[in-house]
């Protein structure tokens, strides 16, 4: 696999000149289906259309022929969010914000400057349809199948569904209740996909535009204050891949798996560390087996995420690990993905204004398979689309004055039906590939060439390229095991925290670890028996039956000791009662981790559960009160006051931890887990380190009252616990302070206009779903405007609201939420700047931007950054903001032209 980053395809300011252009953001990104050009919009307005060739060739790029910039298209008013090519090649669609979808059709004569500016166009579109609708931002567009339609979404939480022929506007879908973001069409032609920042993914038939089903489980905690939510389907129509969902009430970000028919979403795809953007479907179908036939079982897909944590990651849905992941390749999120119609180029674009490619060899991409065999395949759902219109027919041609549908997807004549001129290459055929036996050569992923090196023609001088340490970090697929259901401490991405899932097939298709691609692995566990024979790997335990044990409270359980509250006697904290039988679940996977207690002198048992298969067991001398689980570990509590610590596969990576009292408490997340004696002790564990966070502390200061309990526990990642109590108010404990503080309290809601249940009541449809909305939910309490009137104070709301905000800052800080932290500082400069409120705003914009020369390692009160977040990029967001302000434009406008000398000093 070949990756760069072409340094000239650029959106930028143009009212600057080249030397000092800025770099804006590319929101979309297309691939023309012959291959030659691809089309991006950006936040100048523009779409710009580029050819492939300097990209992929380095000779062709040193030569400049064909030029490397083909047209710009200039014609919207506003940011071009989306950009599509029609299956045909022959038009190209445009939605921007300022609410209108453009057709582009291949001029001719429309070659040569661009109207005010010292741009060429080498190659001509003209605009031939303006289609009006959107009462707001059009957000993405997607071709039907044939292109016999067209479909576009935006921010008025609208549908909108144009004839592909006619470009006539034929429904509208207005059934989401928040901005629509993603849209994607069946290749089947039987059903169309949205999803909406309403939470929800829905099908709608195209035989009568009626909705289908309705998917919200994934997203019930999904973050809504993503860009955009782009949806794909799989080639072969067997599933829908999602973006923007979560597992674990919104701490675990993932892309959901939808299944055909059943609408079901039981399948993720786990591993990015933010958001996940957009997922983007390779549109050739994969055989598993190339030398059997074409059916259900030897089908898989290749799927492409991109997501807010900069990373980009590509699966084979026949394996529970990624093809590549791509960490570091860009400066911010993923905006766009497409790959080219012959299925071995991924376009990435991000909103830093870069493009990255990521260019496979055939090899690379096992079983690609010519589009002629998803055509052949897609037959068996049996589905016949509405008949053409009269005087319409599949076959293409040059006539530029006829409206035509294009041919089908696998037609060897794509490249004729373009109308591009050979000297741009449009005339190239595309590269269908046949499927079949040879030597399997694995990608080498573990080095990129650097600037100004050529390797197999993909690098070239003024591409911006490096070397893997330090520009992308891509990681390969081992060639080992690939059981259906790998077990976490086998996942190859540990260094980089990717929490990975089961395979997509492996629910109705599963594989054995002796089966994979046709070929026994090398790495398989073989035992010969005295027949000579294999046998399979054993499991513990795994050999004996499978029973069901009904969950039965055998007895409460008297444990720990009295404790004093406040100088007063108290009562211990309750322990759970002891049950016959405990159950965890892995996220993201069918596998369960159970404790089992017998009513009877029976040892109590503990084990890992896939399927039907027990893949380990062990025997504990206690009765278990609780188990936890993640993809990293397992933990069991017992009665005696211990914790046992277990690998995935088993092995206790920890002595047993010994409390002195049952634990009344325990959580776990990634490799955090956290524990509360009924004696009041807090504890809380990096399993990965196996070292503590802190020192054991006491609960003792949160329960001031006797009438207050702890009503819920959780832990962050970063060792953090979050305590609810039952007088409102959620607690943590800084080390950095030696202290419990409070993460939030019922209290705000009395006037607090930056509640979370206010901003939710007012539809506010981008409030953010993360750690602070879940702890803030947690607490409930509701704004009483639905109450007569109290009296309040004349700076009742705008204290409330300021003290609130500064409360929310110091709450992310605590619980390591970066993307909270920023949205809670925009939130409390916006404040600041409509109330006036100059000193709050001088002392605020000092704080970010520090001593005026610093020198790391030489200030000890200052750090420049706060939770990975550069305090001086902050700033520019908040003077932008205090620069809209009628009082504080002067002073941000200094402030202003001071970050930009330092930055330039710097």
């Amino acid at each position: 696999m070949h990756f760069t980053k072409p340094a000239w395809v650029i959106h930028k300011d143009s009212a600057k000149n080249d030397a000092n252009a800025k770099r804006l953001s590319i929101f979309s990104v297309h691939v023309h289906p012959d291959g030659s050009r691809i089309a991006t919009g950006g936040l100048d307005a523009k779409i710009r259309i580029w050819s492939t060739k300097p990209i992929l060739n380095p000779a062709s790029e040193l030569s400049k022929k064909p030029p490397k910039s083909l047209c710009t298209l200039t014609m919207h008013t506003g940011p071009v969010l989306v950009v599509r090519w029609a299956h045909s090649g022959r038009w190209l669609a445009s939605g921007s914000d300022d609410e209108i979808v453009m057709i582009w059709d291949l001029d001719p004569i429309a070659r040569g400057k661009v109207w005010g500016s010292d741009e060429v166009n080498v190659e001509g579109w003209k605009p031939l349809k303006r289609l009006p609708g959107h009462e707001s931002d059009v957000t993405d567009v997607a071709w039907a199948p044939g292109d016999r339609y067209l479909a576009s979404v935006g921010l008025d939480s609208q549908v909108l569904i144009w004839c592909g022929y006619t470009l006539e506007r034929l429904r509208k879908l207005d059934q989401h209740q928040g901005f629509v973001k993603g849209v994607c069409w069946d290749p089947v032609g039987e059903f169309l996909a949205t999803q909406s920042d309403d939470r929800s993914v829905k099908i709608w038939r195209t035989t009568d535009w009626s909705l289908e089903a309705e998917v919200t489980k994934p997203f019930e905690d999904s973050p809504g204050s993503t860009f955009f939510r782009r949806l794909s389907w799989s080639p072969d129509g067997a599933h829908i891949t999602a973006s923007n969902a979560t597992n674990n009430k919104g701490f675990v970000f993932i892309a959901a798996v939808i299944t055909r028919n059943t609408w079901a979403s039981d399948i993720s795809l786990v591993g990015h560390e933010n958001t996940i953007e957009v997922a983007a479907y390779n549109p050739h179908i994969f055989l598993r087996n190339t030398n059997t036939p074409v059916a259900t079982s030897n089908i898989c897909s290749v799927v492409a995420l991109g997501a807010d944590d900069r990373s980009v990651s590509v699966w084979q849905t026949k394996s529970a690990r990624p093809l590549i992941v791509a960490k570091e390749v860009f400066e911010r999120q993923i905006m766009d993905l497409s790959w080219s119609w012959d299925g071995l180029t991924l376009y990435a674009a991000s909103s830093d204004g870069t493009l990255a490619v990521f260019n496979f060899d055939p090899e690379e991409l096992e079983g690609i398979a010519p589009h002629s065999v998803q055509e052949q395949y897609l037959t068996k759902f049996g589905f016949n689309p509405p008949p053409l219109p009269d005087g319409y027919s599949h076959v293409s041609t040059k006539d530029s004055s006829q409206i035509t549908p294009p041919p089908s997807p696998g037609g060897q004549k794509q490249s004729q039906s373009t109308g591009f001129n050979q000297h741009n290459g449009g005339g190239e055929r595309i590269n269908m590939l046949v499927a079949k036996r040879g030597n399997k050569k694995r990608a080498n992923l573990t080095s990129v060439p650097s600037a100004g090196t050529s390797t197999n023609g993909i690098a070239g001088p003024s591409r911006s390229t490096a070397p893997i340490s330090n520009r992308a970090h891509l990681m390969p697929l081992p060639g080992g095991s690939s059981s259906s259901f790998p077990l976490p401490s086998e996942q190859p991405f540990a260094d980089v925290d990717m929490d990975l899932d089961v395979p997509i097939d492996s629910l109705d298709t599963p594989m054995s670890p002796m089966h994979a691609r046709g070929k026994r692995k090398a790495s398989a566990v073989i035992d010969l028996t005295d027949e000579g024979k294999p046998s399979k790997a054993r499991t513990l335990g795994g050999d004996r039956v499978q029973e069901h044990v009904p969950v039965k409270e055998i007895g409460a359980i008297e444990g720990g000791t009295r404790v004093a509250w406040g100088g007063q006697a108290g009562t211990r904290l309750p322990v759970p009662s002891l049950l016959t039988s405990l159950t965890a679940e892995i996220e993201g996977s069918d596998d369960l981790f159970e404790g089992r207690n017998s009513e009877d002198d029976a040892p109590t048992e503990v084990m890992y559960v896939s399927g039907k298969q027990t893949q380990w067991l062990d025997y504990l001398p206690s009765p278990v009160l609780a188990v936890k689980a993640t993809t990293s570990f397992c933990a069991a509590a017992t009665v005696d006051g211990s914790v046992n610590v277990y690998s995935p596969t088993g092995r206790r990576i920890m002595p047993t931890l010994s409390l002195g009292a049952p634990c009344s408490y325990i959580d776990v997340n990634k490799h955090a887990l956290l524990a509360v004696t009924s004696t009041g002790q807090l504890y809380s564990w990096n399993i990965k380190k196996q070292t503590s966070f802190f020192p054991p502390i006491t609960v003792s200061p949160l329960l001031s009252s006797l009438n207050h309990t702890i009503t819920s526990t959780a832990v962050r990642p970063n060792g953090a616990p979050i305590i609810n109590c039952s007088n409102g108010v959620a607690y943590s404990y800084d080390p950095a302070l030696l202290t419990w503080v409070k993460l939030s309290e019922r209290w705000w809601a009395e006037g607090s206009d930056a509640w979370h249940g206010r901003q939710r009541n007012a539809g506010n449809q981008t409030a953010n779903r993360g750690i602070m909305s879940a702890v803030e939910g947690s607490i409930g309490g509701t704004p009483d405007d639905g109450l007569p009137d109290k009296q309040r104070p004349a700076w009742w709301t705008t204290a409330l609201t300021l003290g609130h905000l500064e409360t929310r800052l110091n709450t992310a800080r605590l619980l390591d939420s970066p993307q909270e932290y920023k949205q809670a500082l925009l939130v409390y400069a916006k404040k600041i700047a409509d109330e006036g409120f100059r000193a709050k705003a001088e002392e605020l914009i000092k704080e970010l931007f520090g001593p005026v020369y610093f020198r790391p390692g030489r200030e000890d009160t200052w750090s420049p950054s706060v939770i990975g977040l550069p305090k001086r990029d902050l700033l520019k967001d908040v003077l932008s903001i205090f620069a809209r302000s009628k009082t504080l434009t002067k002073m941000a406008m200094d402030w202003q032209d001071i970050l930009k000398k330092s930055s330039s000093d710097d």
